[in-house]
Order: structure tokens, then sequence, then C-alpha cells
């Protein structure tokens, strides 16, 4: 763990070393991409510069690198980024990420990670989405499911041959749900317990209104990828009601 502490709430189990948010490192090596480059380069121009924010292992990394983007790859973990080729790394927690005056055409909040139990923690992911992203650029988002939370257990089998399970998740107060996740391979078993918040659309877009972001449209049917836009440019700041003249 290299003195790292595992976060209240987050747990895992299996093969190899663990993040503080119950990520196993070895399991992110093994899980294959999805169609995340296909949404993603449908929705961004060709050969963008592209912030990804909590890249883990580099899973989407990799792909995206090959489709001629300039990835910088953000995870706290140094475990995680000791798996990226090809992509400038940087560690750092997403909420405290600072560099400079850099801006990117694209800023990527992947992985759910926007569903973050605390209000406080899911804010500073989104400010640190606005904050390096160029005023003409956009944010892409991965958001929940419909029915992540519910109808469980659910499992889901790949063509690589493993198979995901969503076991169960829990209500542990105010609207956050502990869920618990299982990752079976043939000569491997990993699970994942993480805090997790739902939000309905009007919540979510509320948050990112708050970070100065706006939905400019869904990518998926399913609305789990979103592409967002800054509100307002960085030297133009909003119009308050009833505010001096």
């Amino acid at each position: 763990m290299s003195g790292q502490l595992v976060r209240e709430g987050y747990s895992g189990t299996g093969p190899g070393a663990i993040t503080p948010d119950g990520c196993a490192v070895e399991l992110y090596r093994r899980l294959p991409v999805g169609d995340e480059p296909e949404v993603i380069a449908a929705a961004v121009p060709a050969g963008a510069s592209i912030l990804e924010l909590g890249c883990g292992a580099g899973r989407v990394t990799r792909p995206l690198i090959e489709r001629g983007f300039e990835v910088t790859a953000v995870d706290e973990s140094a475990q995680m980024l000791e798996h990226i080729r090809g992509a400038r790394t940087v560690q750092s927690p997403i909420e405290s990420l600072d560099l400079g005056e850099e801006r990117f055409d694209v800023v990527m909040l992947a992985s759910f990670l926007v569903h973050a139990s605390e209000d406080r923690v899911r804010d500073g992911l989104l400010r640190a989405c606005r904050k390096h992203v160029k005023d003409g650029g956009v944010v892409l988002i991965q958001r929940e499911g419909a029915d992540y939370h519910t109808n469980l257990p659910q499992e889901r089998s790949y063509p690589s041959g493993h198979t995901v399970r969503i076991v169960s998740a829990e209500p542990v107060g105010n609207g956050v749900d502990s869920v618990h996740v299982e990752y079976v391979f043939d000569d491997a078993r990993w699970t994942q317990t993480f805090l997790s918040r739902e939000l309905s659309k009007e919540q979510f877009e509320g948050h990112l209104e708050a970070a100065g972001l706006t939905v400019d449209r869904y990518l998926t049917d399913d609305g789990i990828w979103v592409r967002a836009v800054p509100e307002h440019p960085r030297n133009e700041a909003p119009s308050r009601a009833g505010g001096p003249c």
C-alpha cells in the first residue's frame, strides 16, 4: 500500500496490490476495454489533447493513444501509473490536481467517479474538470446506469472469459449505498466494495452547473456517457440575480 490508507467504506480482495479505494491493480491490468474509445473518439476532435482523470492501469488510455490522441493520465496510485505506456503520467488525487495554466481540449472523468458518496468530493472532481478544460473544450463524464443499484444481483460474462457480478448495494444512510462487486477469472478472483450515491438526471446536472459546466448532449442511449461544456469563459463571471449593479 506504500503507506496509503484504505478509505473508510472502501475495500478490495484478491491477488496483488489494492489501492486506497479498493481497486486491485492486477485486476485493472486484465480488464478489457469496452466501447469507451469509440464513444470518446466520436465525441471529440481528432488528435485532441485529453486529460484522463482516474486512469487506473491504462485500460482506456492505451486505445486512445493508438487513435492518435495526446493523453495526460492522472491517478493517485503510483502502482497503477507504473503500467501506463505512451502517455504523460501525473500522480495526484483528482480533487487537488493543479497543472498550473495548462488546459486541455478534453477532460475525462470516467469510471463512475461522479457518483462519489460525499458531495464535497464530487464537487471537487467536477471543479478539477472545469479548471483544466479549455474554454472551447469539452468534459466527458461516465455515469452509472439506471439499474446499477437495483435488480441485484446482476451478472455479465465477457468474451475474454471473465465474469463481473454486482452482488449487492446496501443502503448506509443519506442516500449512499455500499456496493459489492466480484470479478471472476479462470485463475483468480477479486472483490471490490465501494460507496456510491445514486444521482437523478436533475441532481447530476445540478452538480455540473455548480461547477460551471452544462450538459451539451448525452452520448449514449442509456445516458451513461455525457458531453458537458463550460458554461462561462474564465474571464466572464456568471451573473447573479439581485447583485450590485
